[in-house]
């Protein structure tokens, strides 16, 4: 039994789990990092970050993270409120005056009544065009809203936003959305300073995260991994090296999912939360701030799914027994979930499978990097197999 409370043995089910996966060709490489009572409990690397260049799998990769940007873009904006600068129910139009005009589809006002919090925990009334469900995400294809390309940044965004209904009354449902984005704006305007420059010098910077950004420099190219696309006939290259978007700044800096880095680098973050808001002697947010980010603040203390249009819901974390905080999941009810875990567990993923979750019960840290994107049902299976591997390799569980 190691001092982290893990059977070694058991460990080795991870990478051979994750061995099968890169041989079946359902990943192309991958990492997986455990952090438990205050060390690294297991670190392994699989496969390859570059199938086409030959590169394997190394400990310093870095990988397009997508939403898993979301929860830093969350501790940006809960910064500026333990400043005093912005409260959760405070409406969004006392920022941005135009959200105030926003209408559902039948032309009700109803965008006067979006707050805060409901960007945080998506149920604004914002959507995303990849949803492929209402005439209203299809606008948001035909615009692109919160594309990284989009000429003037994010007042563009919001002017895009501001042309189209709401997709339903603020706080009534839960829809997955480009929110996250709106809260970056945010960030913007309350600070003064450019959503990018923020994170970089209040999180980014204090946290020595080095390798994480929404730029790649061109001298850690060799680092970056190719990410690629689950096709019928195999994977198919979505993006790589030479020609990667990622080597010059973006027009739009996106709160939603423009970061790209390393897991050591979002352990470190992870590891920021799990301490209750302080890493080695930095304190970004209080404990009660990271206690209010991590509960459920789902309408009626209700689940994801039972706030999901029809059930229909688009998350990275699953849906039975899952709340919603500020920017993450929360366990609610591990029975429903259906999986080994822990009530209050929170977590997120990204739209090429990477993933994290913590365990404040079990002092835990779990960081997971790929490169892949695929359908929801098989990138959440992925990750609940690869936490219950996870459960199954503890000795001595909390009670």
């Amino acid at each position: 039994m190691s001092l982290s409370g893990f059977s070694e043995e058991r460990l080795a089910r991870i990478p051979a789990f994750l061995e099968a996966q890169v041989a079946s060709g359902a990943l192309p490489g991958a990492q997986a990092l455990i952090w438990r009572r205050g060390q690294i409990a297991h670190h392994s690397l699989q496969g390859r970050m570059d199938i086409a260049r030959g590169l394997p799998m190394r400990a310093d990769a870095i990988f397009r993270i997508y939403s898993m940007t979301k929860p830093i873009t969350t501790v940006a904006l809960l910064m500026l409120l333990e400043e005093g600068k912005v409260a959760l129910d405070d409406a969004v139009a006392q920022y941005i005056p135009g959200f105030a005009r926003l209408k559902l589809a039948d032309g009700t006002v109803a965008g006067d009544k979006m707050t805060v919090r409901d960007l945080l925990r998506h149920t604004s009334g914002l959507t995303y065009g990849f949803h492929n469900r209402t005439p209203i995400d299809a606008e948001y294809r035909r615009l692109r809203v919160a594309d990284p390309d989009t000429d003037g940044g994010l007042p563009a965004m919001i002017a895009q936003i501001e042309s189209l209904p709401l997709e339903y009354a603020p706080g009534t449902q839960w829809v997955y959305s480009v929110a996250t984005d709106v809260v970056g704006y945010l960030i913007q305007i309350i600070s003064g300073i450019p959503l990018g420059d923020f994170i970089r010098n209040r999180i980014l910077r204090p946290l020595a995260m080095t390798d994480t950004d929404f730029i790649v420099p061109r001298e850690k190219a060799d680092r970056f991994a190719a990410c690629y696309q689950a096709m019928p006939a195999g994977l198919e290259l979505y993006t790589a090296w030479p020609n990667e978007k990622y080597f010059t700044a973006p027009k739009l800096e996106s709160g939603g999912g423009g970061l790209a880095g390393t897991a050591a680098d979002y352990l470190r973050f992870a590891r920021m939360l799990l301490n209750k808001g302080e890493l080695d002697g930095v304190r970004l947010l209080k404990p009660q701030t990271v206690a209010l980010m991590t509960m459920n603040h789902l309408p009626g203390g209700g689940d994801i799914v039972s706030l999901s249009p029809a059930g229909d819901a688009f998350t990275e974390s699953g849906y039975r027994g899952m709340g919603f905080g500020l920017g993450v999941s929360v366990t609610l009810d591990p029975a429903q979930v259906g999986i080994p875990g822990t009530a209050g567990e929170f977590a997120w993923g990204g739209m090429a499978s990477t993933a994290f979750f913590v365990d404040p019960i079990e002092d835990m840290v779990v960081v997971f990097m790929t490169q892949v994107i695929t359908d929801t049902p098989r990138r959440v299976k992925l990750r609940r197999d690869l936490r219950t591997l996870i459960y199954d390799a503890m000795t001595d569980k909390h009670a």
